[in-house]
């Protein structure tokens, strides 16, 4: 049941980050952070190089923090 979920949290985020980056949503970019942030903590246990995968939601997060600041200079 774990699995199924991790893995589909892992294929949300990988939709969330296409349709956010296609469209250029903010939001769609922060759910597909927030989508991938349980899944990462998972590999920020491990140990040798699997531990900065956890660093995996700071990407979708600063896209969406740019694309947001980037809209509220534009208006």
């Amino acid at each position: 049941m774990a699995g199924t979920i991790f893995w589909l949290l892992v294929i949300a985020f990988g939709f969330l980050l296409v349709g956010g980056l296609i469209t250029k949503s903010w939001k769609l970019l922060l759910m597909s952070g927030l989508a991938v942030t349980l899944p990462s903590l998972y590999f920020g246990g491990a140990e040798n190089w699997f531990s900065i995968l956890a660093l995996v939601p700071l990407i979708p997060f600063g896209l969406s923090y740019f694309m947001a600041r980037k809209r509220k200079v534009s208006r």
